[in-house]
């Protein structure tokens, strides 16, 4: 059964999103989205994996242990900056901002997407760690598209984030009709 575009629902949420018809250079995007994927993008992520798998991390608080893997990302961005390096990526053509997210959809607030065309997008996300998620996503109106395509930890990511901003809104909805 098809889903019907009135029964997506979406949750008002501040996130940018690059993008670009997906068939014009298939092969950059389809590279750059494994290359956005948790094991190229994050060596430290990597190396804390395989530690754990090797059950290195067992005598280690948890929570301490990822504050200084931040800092060791935010020290390995420091040095990036300081050497002027920066991440080699695809240039994507179009730019704008999303309006609204959902668990498979988001909307865009400008009309820029043809509908039935399929997609390669970078989306901002506004979580710790920031990192740019890759993604495809076909349009299903000139504002409105479904994700096809994102790496399982990016999609638990945007799950989460999604559920965070409902919880938010259910928050100010209480504190309005408290008042």
């Amino acid at each position: 059964m098809e889903e019907r575009i009135d029964d997506i629902r979406l949750i008002p949420a501040p996130i940018e999103i690059e993008f670009a018809i997906a068939s014009t250079l298939p092969e950059a995007y389809e590279r750059e989205y494994h290359s956005l994927s948790e094991s190229d993008d994050d060596p430290i992520g990597q190396w804390l994996k395989l530690a754990k798998a090797r059950g290195e991390t067992q005598d280690t608080d948890p929570v301490l242990l990822n504050l200084i893997i931040e800092l060791h990302r935010k020290i390995d961005n420091l040095e990036a900056y300081i050497k002027n390096e920066t991440p080699k990526r695809v240039a994507l053509p179009s730019h704008t901002q999303i309006e609204s997210i959902g668990f498979e959809h988001f909307k865009i607030k400008e009309e820029l997407f043809e509908p039935k065309t399929l997609y390669y997008g970078r989306v901002a996300m506004p979580v710790h760690p920031k990192r740019d998620v890759a993604i495809f996503f076909e349009a299903l109106t000139p504002n409105l598209a479904h994700i096809t395509r994102m790496h399982d930890r990016d999609i638990k990511e945007w799950n989460s984030y999604v559920a965070a901003r409902e919880r938010v809104l259910i928050r100010e909805m209480r504190e309005k009709r408290n008042k």
